[in-house]
């Protein structure tokens, strides 16, 4: 799995956030999307490493400007009771 972090300028509201998630979903398949207005950025969790110009285009379109895109490899953390 993926965790994209994407810094988007332009997001004022929940609203804004809405569009910017669905443009996302719309643009890649992915396992879970959120963002955040207050901090300007998007994390897009995907199964394959997702195609940074699609996403850029998908949220340009809406209206906002991306800023920055970033891939990293990601781990799903597990809840344990026990310490190794």
């Amino acid at each position: 799995m993926y965790k994209t972090e994407i810094k988007i300028d332009g997001m004022m509201c929940g609203m804004c956030e809405a569009h910017v998630n669905d443009a996302v979903r719309g643009a890649v398949s992915v396992k879970k999307v959120t963002s955040d207005h207050k901090k300007g950025t998007a994390v897009v969790i995907t199964d394959g490493e997702p195609d940074a110009g699609a996403l850029t285009a998908a949220i340009e379109k809406t209206g906002y400007r991306v800023l920055s895109v970033e891939t990293e490899p990601y781990e799903k953390k597990r809840f344990s009771l026990f310490k190794k």
